[in-house]
């Protein structure tokens, strides 16, 4: 059995997060960027934010908005983690997303035990950590 490396990876997950939001909540992402980062995997999602949406937060009903995003994403999420934890054969630690209405823009954090089983570990971002108290 052929191993998936990092990049079909993350284009794997790519493809499948748009197809479930597009199947899950009627909108289809612009752009999605997946990157693994260690025992992390770091999703941005752009153009994610429903017509539905913006016409409430148009009317003046922004609060409304954010609390329909708020039952969509935590619908979703079980999903999001099956599928990820289908792909990259692990399980899945904590998923964390938030959506920032405003600008459309989607974020997703994605942590899990070790690193998965391919065969350029090394292409894997390493983390540069920084005293942030600085």
């Amino acid at each position: 059995m052929i191993q998936a490396n990092i990049g079909e990876l993350e284009r794997e997950i790519s493809h499948r997060v748009i197809k479930l939001y597009s199947e899950r909540i009627g909108k289809s992402p612009s752009q999605i960027i997946c990157h693994f980062f260690e025992t992390e995997i770091v999703i941005s999602i752009e153009n994610s934010v429903t017509q539905a949406e913006h016409t409430l937060i148009r009317g003046g009903y922004a609060s409304l908005a954010e609390q329909v995003r708020l039952y969509l994403e935590k619908i979703i999420k079980p999903e999001l983690k099956n599928l990820i934890e289908e792909i990259i054969g692990q399980p899945v630690l904590d998923l964390m997303t938030n959506t920032n209405l405003a600008t459309g823009r989607t974020g997703i954090i994605v942590v899990f035990n070790q690193l998965p089983d391919v065969p350029n570990p090394k292409s894997i971002a390493k983390r540069n950590v920084k005293n942030l108290a600085d």
